[in-house]
C-alpha cells in the first residue's frame, strides 16, 4: 500500500439488533471511483485476498469500503441468515456514502458477497450505483453445475462484472457464460487463465497470487472506468 493512501477504520451497524461491525476505508489521493468490497464466505475483511486487492485496487486508483459480517466479525464459524447478510450489505453501502461522498460508487464482492451484492439489488435494496462487481461468482456447488443460484440476476438494474477463474469449481465457465449471455443489462465476464475460486493459480503457471490479484484489479479499474466516463 502507497504511504500516501488514507486508511480510515471504522464501524457501523449491520442489521437490527446487531453489535457493530469493523470496516475499512481505503482511498488513494487520485481516487475517481469507491467499491464497496464484501469478503468470501470463510473469510474477513482483512483475509489476505481483501488486503491484497485493495491495495492493488488503490494503485489503480480505485478507493475501496472493506467490511464484515456480525459472524466475521465476531470470528465465528457459519454464516448468518440471509436476511442479516443482506441488511450488511446496505448498510455497508449506505457507510462507504457517508465516507466518501464525493466518489462514483460501485459494491460487490468475492464469492458470497458478490451473490450477496446482486441478491440485494435485484430484491431493489441498493439504488445510486454505477455497478456491481462479483469476483469469483459463486454459481453452484463444488462439482454439481446448475444455474438456479442466478435466477434473480435477471432483475438486477445495474451492470455487472463478473471475474472468474477458469479453475473456479464453484463456477463451470461455459454455464457461467450463457448466464451472463441472457442477461437484459449490461454484463462484463472476464475469466482469469489458471485461476481457481480464490484466484490462487499453479506454479507451473508462472505466475504468483500477487499476480492473479494485480491482474484482476487492473481489469476491475478499467471496467469502472468505463462506467463513469
Amino acid at each position: 500500500m502507497s504511504s500516501s493512501h488514507t486508511r480510515h477504520i471504522g464501524s457501523f451497524t449491520p442489521s437490527t439488533n446487531r453489535d457493530r461491525v469493523s470496516s475499512i476505508l481505503l482511498q488513494p489521493p487520485d481516487a475517481h471511483a469507491l467499491l464497496v468490497l464484501g469478503h468470501g464466505a470463510g473469510t474477513h475483511l482483512d483475509h489476505p485476498f481483501m488486503h491484497g486487492m485493495a491495495d492493488a485496487l488503490g494503485v489503480e486508483g480505485v478507493a475501496t469500503f472493506r467490511y464484515n459480517y456480525p459472524y466475521s466479525e465476531a470470528g465465528r464459524g457459519g454464516m448468518d441468515a440471509e436476511r442479516v447478510r443482506l441488511d450488511t450489505v446496505c448498510a455497508a453501502i449506505d457507510a462507504a456514502t457517508s465516507a466518501a461522498p464525493h466518489l462514483p460508487r460501485f459494491a460487490g464482492g468475492h464469492s458470497m458477497s458478490g451473490r450477496m451484492t446482486t441478491l440485494a439489488a435485484a430484491r431493489g435494496r441498493i439504488e445510486h450505483l454505477h455497478g456491481l462487481v462479483a469476483f469469483a461468482f459463486p454459481l453452484h456447488r463444488a462439482g454439481h453445475p446448475d444455474d438456479t443460484r442466478a435466477d434473480h440476476l435477471i432483475n438486477v438494474a445495474f451492470p455487472i462484472l463478473f471475474v472468474s477463474g477458469v479453475r473456479d469449481r464453484l463456477a463451470n465457465t461455459n454455464l457461467l457464460t450463457d448466464v451472463i449471455a441472457s442477461l437484459n443489462q449490461p454484463a462484463a465476464l472476464e475469466l482469469i487463465k489458471d485461476a481457481d475460486h480464490g484466484f490462487q493459480v499453479p506454479k507451473r503457471s508462472g505466475r504468483t497470487h500477487q499476480d492473479i490479484v494485480k491482474e484482476v484489479a487492473r481489469i476491475t479499474a478499467d471496467w469502472i472506468l468505463a462506467q463513469t466516463t
